[in-house]
């Protein structure tokens, strides 16, 4: 009798070990972006696979109003995506929102879409771990679909004479460890670091995570609160300094994008070369050296998600249909005369 007891009491443990191991297993699929079963066709089938050519061609389109938000790095994308779907299907509305309170960014958005204010949202950086747990604490998962590649690029005064930074002189400049230009062999000239502040958009959370490699920005870094400001800045400062998303700095007249490598005798410029001197720029911009962000040579690339909210609802059929929608070769191509970089 003891013996049988013995057997059960085992046979439960492994019961109940089987299914916590079964449990952990789901959640991290889910985690990572496996979806079991979706309304979708076949979740299977991977957003990011899309062959597909033209807008018109994708199917399952939903039909309302759908609000979503996030990055201020997506704005050029959203001017010639969002006309362009609307023309194919006027019933796939598409709103744009901003946050109640604070500044538009990464972050708000995907607050703004666990607090259910948004069926999608757009990330110039990836989830973050906290905010994968907060959607849990929700009964939620949070998938990123990568739909486009964007690099960081450094912005100078015209008038500053420097060949270029590693990024370890970039990462110095923002810690306050370089505070003099002629410490990097430009003139005898104080370094004004501009940035917006952490938590203010993405792009300011991939800095400080890529760049600063966790570490705080120091004293001497002036706050702008965007980066229209933060360049006008940098045009009348001759000592000034900014980072920002590639395509709103390479093509400006008004600053310098600066070329940039993990050594100094390997400088990779972010606009295509030869430089055309801003004395030119009204006639003729520079333009954003996509292949070294495709191939990895530039130094410092990331890539742009949809954040979709897998809830098995119309908002996640959203957000999947939207990442679809990027990533048709219209898409694609749409992304390209934004001033970012085809991911497919």
């Amino acid at each position: 009798m003891m013996s049988q007891k013995k057997e059960t009491a085992i046979l439960v443990l492994t019961l109940v070990i089987t299914l916590g191991l079964m449990g952990a297993v789901y959640w991290w699929l889910n985690r990572y972006g496996f979806n079991f079963g979706s309304f979708s066709n076949n979740q299977a089938q991977q957003v990011e696979q899309s062959n597909i050519n033209n807008f018109a061609e994708v199917q399952n389109i939903p039909s309302g109003l759908f609000s979503y938000g996030g990055s201020t790095t997506w704005a050029p994308i959203r001017k010639e995506v969002d006309s362009a779907i609307q023309t194919v299907f006027p019933k796939f509305q598409l709103r744009y929102t901003d946050p109640t309170s604070g500044a538009p960014g990464s972050g708000s958005g995907i607050k703004m879409l666990l607090n259910n204010q948004l069926a999608f949202s757009q990330s110039s950086r990836s989830i973050k771990d906290e905010e994968y747990q907060q959607a849990q604490q929700r009964g939620l998962t949070l998938r990123e679909i990568p739909v486009a590649i964007d690099g960081i690029a450094i912005a100078v005064n015209p008038n500053l004479n420097i060949p270029g930074l590693t990024i370890a002189q970039v990462k110095d400049i923002y810690i306050g460890k370089i505070t003099n230009w002629q410490q990097v062999g430009g003139p005898n000239l104080p370094v004004t670091p501009y940035s917006r502040r952490v938590g203010e958009g993405g792009t300011v959370e991939f800095f400080a995570d890529n760049i600063l490699e966790g570490g705080k920005f120091g004293a001497g870094v002036e706050y702008i609160p965007t980066t229209t400001e933060a360049l006008r800045e940098v045009a009348k400062n001759t000592g000034g300094i900014y980072y920002a998303s590639a395509p709103e700095v390479v093509g400006q007249c008004t600053v310098k994008p600066l070329p940039l490598g993990k050594t100094a005798d390997k400088l990779v410029p972010p606009y295509q070369e030869p430089f055309v001197p801003l004395s030119q720029c009204l006639q003729k911009r520079n333009q954003l050296n996509s292949a070294a962000f495709q191939s990895d040579e530039y130094p410092i690339t990331r890539r742009l998600f949809v954040i979709v909210k897998q809830n098995r609802e119309r908002d996640q059929q959203a957000g999947e249909t939207y990442a679809k929608l990027l990533l048709t070769n219209q898409g694609q191509e749409l992304i390209a005369k934004a001033g970012f970089v085809r991911i497919r």
